[in-house]
């Protein structure tokens, strides 16, 4: 039952980061214009995503624009998309891979064995995808540093970290914890196969053997 409710809390724990997977994805705000310096205009805030580029207005109006050509993007923006999108679908195939391994689920085999060796490859696919989305939001966040800290970039066109980035990391971290305690709650190989050999076991033979027990006790008696 300890077990189970383990696999509960990381598979949980790995869909919510799975979520939040693509919500930094979609989010326009991976960086966002700086305000430090005194010459920068505060009226309109700048911000750039992996798919398109948005201004917003002291108004409150915002308008975006998607990126033109995939070509002439930078070489981590390109990254960033592919790690990001190979991160969404590990994610989901391992939603789905879980499912099927879980003790509290009656999908598939009912071989414990074989539903632990299951349940532990959802885990393995959330870990690869919590690291993908941690290479790409880390790779960009490096990216963005370097650029506000050279002394070539101009003050008002410096940007920093936007809100996907740590929507991304939450994610990630959120996705690795969860696809940890689904490798982490398969119990020992010598149990699985104890347990799962007492439980394949026919009726009959238990009764037999109950029934020679008592037998044999009754002519120690006499």
């Amino acid at each position: 039952m300890a077990n189970s409710g383990f696999q509960l809390l990381g598979y949980f724990l790995a869909l919510g980061g799975w979520v939040g997977i693509i919500s930094t994805t979609a989010l326009p705000q991976w960086k966002q214009s700086s305000y430090a310096g005194d010459a920068i205009i505060t009226a309109v805030g700048l911000y750039e995503g992996l798919w398109m580029s948005c201004a917003s207005q002291s108004t409150g109006q915002v308008q975006c624009k998607v990126y033109d050509s995939l070509l002439l993007l930078d070489a981590h923006i390109q990254a960033s998309r592919a790690l990001m999108i190979v991160s969404v679908v590990l994610g989901f195939i391992g939603i789905i891979v879980s499912v099927v391994g879980m003790k509290c689920t009656k999908v598939g085999d009912n071989n414990p064995l074989t539903k632990s060796r299951v349940a532990v490859s959802g885990g393995v696919l959330f870990l690869m995808a919590g690291l993908c989305t941690l290479v790409a939001v880390s790779w960009y966040a490096t990216k963005v540093s370097n650029e506000f800290f050279d002394p070539l970039t101009p003050v008002n066109a410096r940007y920093e970290f936007g809100s996907a980035l740590f929507v991304g990391w939450a994610a990630a971290s959120l996705t690795i914890l969860g696809g940890s305690f689904l490798c982490c709650s398969c119990p020992n190989e010598e149990r699985r196969g104890q347990s799962y050999y007492r439980s394949s076991q026919p009726s009959t033979v238990k009764e037999s053997h109950f029934k020679k027990t008592a037998s044999v006790k009754g002519e120690q008696y006499l």
